[in-house]
């Protein structure tokens, strides 16, 4: 494989990143809409510092060529103070995606390459994931999740258990917080290109 390819790869998977933490913004804006939002951060890869590794791609696995990481999704964390306005949340971080593909911003990220970790404001218990689906329930066999949808839109998934860390490490990556406003933009995040 020549150096081009994997110069060429690693260009891309960077620029994967940027675009999630570009996301992550968007987001993060329609998120402070809400008087229950206290607090986002961007969690996972996404929120670090890349690392070299063999991917799952065939010809750089065969090779055993190591790029940097692939970011597949963004993943968030939000404290809530309540769990009414998780359908309008849903609508606004599709909303959000979608308005800034339009507007020409340099990102192609679409709602269900998003997840959203639900946690408790006063307690930091992890409350679920926000759903995805347009209705709840919707009837898919993720549905069927016993206590998913109990309360709309809060998404349970079968045997998950964060990290115990996670709130942790979260105070590093935090891009907003009631009575502080924005305090960061993902984009200043530590980088390999730094």
């Amino acid at each position: 494989m020549r150096r081009s390819e994997i110069e060429e790869q690693n260009q891309l998977l960077l620029r994967q990143q940027r675009q999630f933490r570009m996301a992550a913004d968007v987001v993060t804006d329609a998120f402070m809409t809400f008087p229950e939002v206290r607090s986002v951060a961007v969690i996972g890869s996404v929120a670090q510092k890349l690392w070299k590794e063999v991917p799952r791609f065939s010809e750089f696995r065969r090779a055993r060529i190591e790029v940097w990481h692939e970011c597949a999704d963004l993943d968030l964390a939000v404290w809530l103070d309540s769990q009414e306005s998780l359908g309008a949340m849903r609508r606004a971080l599709a909303v959000a995606l979608n308005d800034a593909f339009r507007a020409g911003m340099n990102m192609s990220v679409t709602a269900h390459q998003v997840d959203v970790f639900l946690f408790d404001a006063n307690s930091d218990r992890y409350l679920g994931r926000l759903c995805r689906y347009n209705q709840c329930p919707k009837g898919k066999r993720d549905c069927l999740v016993p206590g998913c949808g109990t309360v709309p839109f809060n998404r349970v998934i079968d045997g998950f258990r964060p990290y115990a860390d996670i709130v942790d490490l979260a105070a590093d990556t935090m891009l907003y917080e009631r009575g502080r406003g924005r305090l960061r933009s993902a984009l200043d995040l530590p980088s390999v290109e730094d």
